[in-house]
């Protein structure tokens, strides 16, 4: 066996699980990130994985890995970045365990991440919010969950991983209702619920009468829902929406789109980033700050309290025609 691979291995049950403590989400997205860098060394170099070496994992092969990625499978730049960004911690663990590789390793480290355009987040109007919520068949037992799930989502602004992994006794519906959920970084806070949210969860949860660690929205076995599950249910509730609200044909609603929805109705209902950041979870208040860059109202509000300048409105006209050229270009 090589030295890369009890050093893989001791990087999973030493560093990430032992001493780390990451989430089971975290570690199934680092194995993901191997299991395909891997299968890419292996077609590279023609050896199987457990007779890969350290030095054959070197800095161009890691770049025509990323490259692969973008190009092969069609990732994203943020899917790029987080894949380099688990190859990084990897070769950082390594660098203690194998200092006589440490130029290899640092080349590696030097490995930069791609900048990428940041679009404008996404996020549905009242309107829509009202088709969406009305499209599930609530005669039937999967749109009664669907509903109640729905409503959850738009309210909290939960993530998928914290909606799946709800369990009947997380919500609270007594005297201050609230639902209880751990995430990112294993940190567990809980999220208020308004009138209309209890009384949608109260009768969906009545209706479950199940024991208090079963899922909160099971399928129909039991099981509870998975990501793919989740996704597909709010892209059909979306699709039968639109036949009402005309204005979804131009978005593509998602789980993520519901989070987003819940974090711009409490920017305008006046409520600050700061709030906003603990709501959600968010490691940093920094994170909340794209909300502000996607609302015009914040920022029609700032212009309105702007002076015009004093200048006579017009078109500069450069007096040669050399500046003219430079200009034009």
């Amino acid at each position: 066996m090589s030295t890369l691979a009890p050093t893989l291995e001791a990087f999973f049950t030493d560093r990430l699980i032992n001493e780390k403590g990451a989430s089971q989400h975290t570690i199934a997205a680092y194995r993901d990130t191997f299991r395909l860098l891997l299968a890419f060394a292996q077609r590279r170099t023609g050896k199987q994985p457990c007779e890969l070496e350290i030095e054959q994992l070197d800095a161009p092969l890691i770049q025509a890995f990323l490259d692969h990625l973008e190009g092969g499978r069609g990732n994203s730049a943020r899917t790029r970045n987080a894949r380099l960004a688990a190859i990084h911690s990897l070769f950082r663990f390594a660098s203690l365990r194998h200092p006589e590789h440490a130029a290899l390793i640092s080349r590696v480290l030097a490995v930069p991440t791609k900048r990428f355009d940041r679009a404008i987040v996404s996020y549905l109007t009242k309107e829509e919010v009202d088709a969406l919520l009305a499209a599930p068949d609530r005669s039937r037992w999967i749109g009664r969950r669907d509903h109640a799930l729905l409503t959850l989502a738009i309210q909290t602004g939960l993530r998928v991983s914290e909606l799946i992994s709800l369990r009947c006794q997380d919500a609270h519906l007594a005297t201050g209702p609230h639902v209880q959920t751990t995430g990112k970084g294993r940190k567990r806070r809980a999220t208020p619920l308004t009138k209309h949210t209890v009384a949608v969860l109260r009768e969906w949860t009545q209706e479950r009468a199940r024991q208090p660690d079963q899922p909160l929205f099971p399928t129909s076995r039991g099981r509870a829902l998975s990501r793919d599950a989740i996704a597909l249910l709010v892209a059909k509730h979306a699709k039968t929406a639109t036949r009402v609200c005309p204005t979804l044909h131009n978005k593509t609603v998602s789980p993520h789109v519901l989070r987003h929805t819940a974090a711009m109705n409490l920017l305008h209902a006046g409520v600050d980033s700061t709030v906003i950041a603990l709501w959600l979870g968010h490691e940093s208040v920094e994170a909340t700050q794209i909300y502000l860059h996607a609302d015009m109202q914040i920022k029609e509000r700032a212009l309105a309290r702007t002076r015009p300048p004093n200048t006579i409105p017009g078109r500069y006209r450069p007096p040669d025609t050399l500046l003219a050229f430079l200009e034009a270009l």
